[in-house]
């Protein structure tokens, strides 16, 4: 199975999907609220930490399928999942949100 005919898996691309949802949220909530610290966490800080960990599973899923049976293609796909992982935990961390 070729690289571009496993990213079309469901358990290969929803990581990616839910990594950018992630990193748009926190990105449009500090366009519009700012970064500064609230005393409580908000929506948006919920719907991240959902976001985040609900897609933990499915890489562990797809990781867990597809390594053993095709892993010259499922180890790019895994690269290009945690990439999209640590795209979304860096304006968390960098702006100390």
């Amino acid at each position: 199975m070729a690289f571009s005919a496993l990213l079309k898996r469901p358990s290969a691309f929803l990581p990616m999907a839910m990594s950018v949802a992630a990193l748009t949220l926190v990105l449009a909530s500090v366009a519009f609220f700012g970064a500064g610290r609230e005393a409580d966490e908000g929506t948006a800080a919920h719907l991240w930490q959902l976001l985040i960990a609900g897609q933990l599973p499915v890489i562990a899923f797809f990781a867990f399928k597809w390594l053993p049976h095709v892993p010259r293609a499922a180890l790019p796909v895994l690269a290009v999942q945690v990439v999209a992982l640590l795209a979304a935990l860096a304006p968390v961390y960098f702006l100390h949100l």
